[in-house]
């Protein structure tokens, strides 16, 4: 299963990124294959508006299953993430990305 993390930085002990659509980079973790792939999305924070969707356009074309964020998108984007089927997970802003897929694999985070 593909996972992507909303990250502040590219490796297991960033920062969370609390914002999902400006969030700085995606950490994306595939448990099958334990592979790594990162995004940088820092490019977003000079749109004016939209970014939310445009975040959410982004990442289905990564194929994840789950999203791990802080805050959780906003109505619009949700719309978007709605359509790509995918389970998200809340309440991880102020964790690093290992911490944060720990919390997730005990069930510990919230669903949006």
């Amino acid at each position: 299963m593909k996972i992507l993390l909303t990250a502040k930085g590219t490796e297991w002990d960033s920062k969370m990124d609390p914002r999902f659509g400006r969030t700085e980079f995606f950490f994306i973790y595939d448990e099958e294959t334990e592979k790594i792939e990162t995004y940088d999305n820092r490019a977003i924070a000079n749109e004016a508006h939209g970014a939310g969707p445009k975040t959410a356009q982004k990442m289905s074309e990564f194929g994840v299953e789950v999203l791990i964020t802080g805050n959780g998108p906003g109505g619009n984007a949700g719309r978007v993430l709605a359509q790509a089927n995918l389970q998200i997970f809340i309440g991880a802003g102020e964790m690093t990305v290992k911490t944060a897929y720990e919390a997730y694999k005990q069930g510990e985070l919230k669903t949006a």
